[in-house]
């Protein structure tokens, strides 16, 4: 790509910067003023150094830099990206979304994107301690920190327990509030599974993300004060946004 001289930022040289440093103290300004949006792809190698007048070497230094600032992520193949915001988001026994994104100083929502009841099969009749076959709710719940997506979560509720939780939800995503609706003011995590793999074309549609990119994957159950399972989710996060902390309890 040819680049317009006109549009060439010049560095000056001799004044006791590398050249490297400032092409660094630029580009980190571009993503402090949101130039450069978190997740956009920067130009290539060979495009920057056109446009910064310098060889390879020089762009190469300045990317390893910012990097290692955690301001661009490098992948192979690919080429470099500006680093998304993190979200930490502990495992606990008290794992609740909307708490975690707020105590971050973010503005949690939700949407449901389907629900349905469904037979209970495998992990999850194995999970909830219920005869396969038996009916479940599952719902499916984006949940969003600051308007973007950091979760797509499916809930699974045993339903001859939870007949009412579908008609809740629908009125107000919050899974916390329809259970307290049904009778479960309280609950904790009881156990939680995490592994990782790549999204399904849907997965990375509702997530927005790459399909190329990994998603963290937790296996969760969450019981009443008695102990009894009311809800198995299997979560996927978009790992460039989402940092899962597990709590020693």
């Amino acid at each position: 790509m040819t680049v317009d001289p006109c549009l060439a930022e010049a560095l000056p040289r001799g004044d006791g910067v590398s050249l490297w440093r400032q092409i660094v103290s630029r580009l980190e300004g571009a993503i402090a003023s949101g130039t450069l949006a978190a997740g956009a792809r920067l130009p290539t190698e060979a495009e920057l150094a056109q446009r910064f007048a310098v060889n390879r070497h020089t762009i190469r230094r300045a990317m390893e830099e910012l990097a290692s600032r955690g301001l661009v992520r490098v992948e192979q193949g690919r080429g470099s990206f500006v680093a998304e915001e993190v979200v930490e988001y502990p495992l606990g026994s008290r794992t609740r979304f909307s708490e975690i994104i707020r105590a971050q100083s973010r503005e949690p929502s939700g949407r449901i994107i389907r629900i349905a009841e469904i037979q209970a099969e495998g992990r999850v009749a194995e999970l909830l301690k219920i005869r396969r076959g038996r009916g479940v709710v599952q719902v499916d719940r984006l949940g969003f920190a600051n308007g973007r997506a950091i979760t797509l979560g499916s809930h699974h509720f045993p339903a001859h327990r939870f007949a009412r939780i579908a008609a809740l939800l629908a009125e107000n995503p919050s899974i916390t509030v329809a259970l307290a609706a049904c009778g479960v003011p309280d609950y904790r995590r009881q156990v939680t599974r995490i592994t990782a793999r790549m999204p399904t074309p849907e997965e990375a549609q509702l997530l927005g993300q790459m399909r190329n990119r990994p998603v963290l994957l937790t296996e969760a159950v969450n019981v009443d004060g008695e102990g009894a399972p009311i809800d198995v989710t299997f979560s996927r996060y978009v790992a460039g946004r989402t940092q899962l902390v597990v709590e020693s309890l």
